[in-house]
Order: C-alpha cells, then structure tokens, then sequence
C-alpha cells in the first residue's frame, strides 16, 4: 500500500463518508467539467443528449463535452460544441471508451454519461459539487426512465420525460432510501454505483486509474471501479436532485436471486430478440446465462464477501496478514493456521523462508517484494509484530477478528487494534481506505481507532506444543 500517496490540489477531507458535513456548502470556485458520453449506434439519442448538455446551468465556458464513439458503423453526428473520438469496432468496449476518453479530457471534474440518458438542466451543477469540494467523492445521480418516442430532439428534458415516466427500478430506489442517498455506505454499496450518471475529481479518477477493459460484454465494469475507488479511500454519494433521462426501461433485471446484481441492459434487451417467441423459460435461461457471465467476472475481481467466491480462491486479494517475525517455525505454523481458521479467505505474508508445511498452501506467501506488490491493493490489512495464537469461537464468522475484518473502513472506524491484558500490542486489523484517506490529508481524526483488550490473542512466547494445538488440548 502506499498511504502517501499524491495529495489532492484542492477540496478537503472527509470523515468517513460524512459528505453531509459539508451542508449546502458550494465551491469556492467553480471547477472546469469534462463530460464524457459514451455512443454506439445511437444518433437520435446523442442528438438528444447533446442539445439536453446545451441547456446545463452550469457556466458553458468551464464544461468540455467528449463524444466517445465504440465503433459504429458510420461516424455519428455532434453538435453543441462536442468533441468527437472514435475507437474501433472490437465488441462491446465500454470500458475502454470511457478511459479515452477521460484520457482526452481536461477538465478538473469527470462526468460520465450514456448517450441514450439525456440529463436535466441542473445535472452538471449538482452532480459535481461534492466531487469539487471533496475531490475523493464519488457520485451518482437519479437515473429515471422514459419514452422519447416522437419527442424532438431539443425538447426540454424536463417537461417531455415526465410525461411519459416509466416505473424507477425499485430495487436502487430501495437502496438509496435505507442508505439515506449512500451516506450510511458499506464495503457492498459500489452495486449502487451505476456508470451511466457518475462524477468524480479527474485527480481521484488517476489514483483509482480507469475503468477495466477486461469487461467485454454490458455490465459489471461501474461495479468494479466502483469498489476500487471506495478502498482507494472514496466517499459516496447519491445525489436525487441530478436527474438524468434513460430512453427505454430499466433492463437491468436485477432480481433477489441475483443478489442484487445487474442482468446488463442490452444483453436483457437482446435476450427478448433472441428468444423470437419462445418460452419464457428459455428466455430467462438466456438471460440468466448472461447474467452469470457477468457475475463470474465479478467474482473474480471484487474480493469481498457476497461477491466473491464462498470457498473457491481467487486472484485478488481482499484481507492480508503480515507476520513479521516468529520464535520458530512451530510458532509461525501455529500463527498462520489459527489466523486462517478466523478469517479464511486472507493471504499471510510471513518470513522468508516459510516452513515447509505452510509452502503447499496458496494463501501463504514469503515476504518478498512480489508478495508485497500482490497484496497491496487488499481492502484490510492485519499487521502482527510477532506471532499469536487465534483462539476462535466454534462459528469462526462470529470471532471478534472476523469482527473487525468486515467492520473497518466502514463509517468511521478506521482499525482496531486489539493487545493483551497489559496494554500490549498484539494484532492491528487497519483499512485500506481509512490509511489512504488519513495519509493523504495528514489528518488521523478522519478515522477512528478503537483499541481492545483481545482475551482470544495468545502470544506465541514459548515453544509451543503443535501436538497440543493440533488435538485442541492446549
């Protein structure tokens, strides 16, 4: 991790993701905006974004608008000003779309929107006011759906969508509410981070670094970002007051068996064309093989719980414990087993080299300048100065560590550090975004740090009996 990381050039820090401390609090002074629209075969649409961008009450002299065209057919038409970039026709290549053009922008405040989600008057102005006061902000706008059927291309936004409004999806609605618009944020809330009507600092955009083009196919890829910029030290937010039009329904079919998840809008749309009147059962196979693509992706890059993996490891890495030093190879066998049986999906870094029985796990690693590297981006960090038995309850998800391992970087506490009867430091169990945030404007009270007496931590100060913690009679 590198918690010195670059310190923003303007705005202030947050504590924990309290952005209604900032009240009704405006810019000092209004920020250049880059607004980034994504096209594909959808002129009618952009010619309506563009002229609905036109009417902003934000200043015109401080917004640049960026047309990203993801290989049509035939170059589309801009107008208002907007400036064109075009990328060839290689799939669905939204990520990469939005990366250019980001790339080509430069404004100190991102936008990104799709062509076909035409923004009110007052979108630009409130969507950006947090990311310009607070630049680790991230936020998402109300995204209502509409027919736009037979309305002109520069009809006022907000006089034409409401008279022909379709149903919000009810599921983010939800969310928003029991969130209170994103200010009572968790480790899970980047699904209700949808990249169609985002904003965020261009700084913060370079420190999470751009959108994964790995995502080939609708959906998934605002999701991912999304949970990389809240452990990069986010804060989210929704604003309701930035209203930005989707021509057509919400296609997202993101239902409770799914967990919440998001079906994609045109891979929904083309499961309709696709079934040409078959069953509906067929249909929502179809669909939901969709779906399941884009959630086995997901699990591959998102590693926290009820996203990843149940058992199953993967690449990425979401809590990492680092052993400095052990009395003996017992100890640190003791060390890294009890560790894992509390929290089972972490990687342990102990010293180089490791005892022979821990080499055959995956999940343990010497201390080497690659394993640092591969662990830096984890969400939680367990630090231990010397090694400790973890005596873990019979449930090992009700534990006191796995406690602190899914509550901190969550509101305002920022680690816990748990020591013995003494006061002693034992065990630190730190968040990733709460270090970021806390280094970048050398502040500590961003944060909160808890400490604990630990009766479940046992330092390894003798030479312990494997056969004694092996057969739990020790």
């Amino acid at each position: 991790m590198t918690p010195d990381a670059n310190p923003p050039r303007f705005g202030t820090g947050i504590r924990g993701n309290r952005w209604d401390s900032l009240g009704e609090q405006q810019p000092a002074v209004l920020p250049t905006v880059s607004v980034v629209v994504v096209h594909f075969e959808q002129q009618a649409e952009l010619d309506r974004t563009l002229a609905a961008l036109s009417r902003q009450t934000y200043p015109r002299h401080l917004v640049e608008i960026i047309v990203v065209d993801d290989g049509s057919a035939e170059a589309p038409r801009v107008s208002h000003g907007a400036r064109l970039l075009r990328q060839d026709d290689q799939g669905f290549r939204l990520s990469a779309a939005r990366n250019l053009g980001a790339a080509s922008a430069t404004g100190d405040i991102l936008c990104f929107l799709d062509a076909d989600t035409a923004p009110e008057p007052g979108y630009v102005l409130a969507l950006t006011r947090l990311p310009a006061i607070a630049p680790e902000t991230v936020t998402v706008a109300r995204r209502r759906h509409t027919r736009f059927d037979d309305v002109h291309a520069d009809a006022r936004i907000e006089v034409a969508a409401p008279l022909a409004a379709l149903e919000e999806p009810r599921w983010l609605a939800d969310a928003y509410a029991a969130s209170r618009n994103l200010l009572d944020a968790d480790d899970r809330s980047f699904r209700f981070v949808i990249g169609a009507v985002i904003a965020c600092s261009r700084w913060f955009f370079d420190e999470v670094g751009g959108f994964d083009e790995s995502f080939t196919h609708y959906g998934g890829e605002d999701w991912e970002w999304a949970h990389r910029a809240w452990i990069s030290g986010a804060v989210f937010a929704h604003v309701p007051d930035a209203v930005a039009w989707h021509d057509g329904p919400d296609w997202a079919g993101r239902s409770d068996d799914a967990g919440g998840d998001a079906a994609g809008g045109a891979d929904a749309a083309g499961a309709d064309a696709t079934g040409n009147g078959a069953g509906a059962d067929v249909q929502e196979n179809l669909r939901r093989r969709r779906k399941n693509g884009e959630t086995l992706h997901l699990a591959q890059t998102i590693a926290v719980r009820q996203s990843s993996p149940r058992a199953v490891l993967i690449a990425r890495v979401d809590v990492v414990v680092t052993v400095t030093a052990a009395l003996s190879d017992a100890a640190l066998f003791v060390c890294a087993d009890s560790i894992l049986s509390a929290v089972p999906h972490a990687r342990i870094v102990v010293p180089d080299p490791a005892p022979e029985i821990l080499r055959g796990d995956p999940r343990v690693v010497s201390s080497t300048r690659s394993a640092a590297e591969a662990t830096d981006a984890a969400r939680v960090r367990i630090d231990i100065q010397n090694a400790v038995r973890v005596r873990t309850p019979d449930a090992p998800g009700d534990s006191r560590l796995a406690w602190a391992v899914e509550t901190v970087g969550v509101g305002t506490l920022g680690e816990v550090v748990f020591t013995d009867a003494h006061g002693t430091w034992l065990l630190t169990v730190s968040s990733r975004r709460a270090a970021l945030r806390r280094a970048r404007w050398s502040d500590a009270t961003l944060f909160d740090t808890l400490v604990e007496e630990a009766p479940w931590l046992a330092p390894i100060t003798s030479e312990p009996s494997v056969a004694a913690y092996l057969g739990g009679w020790d």
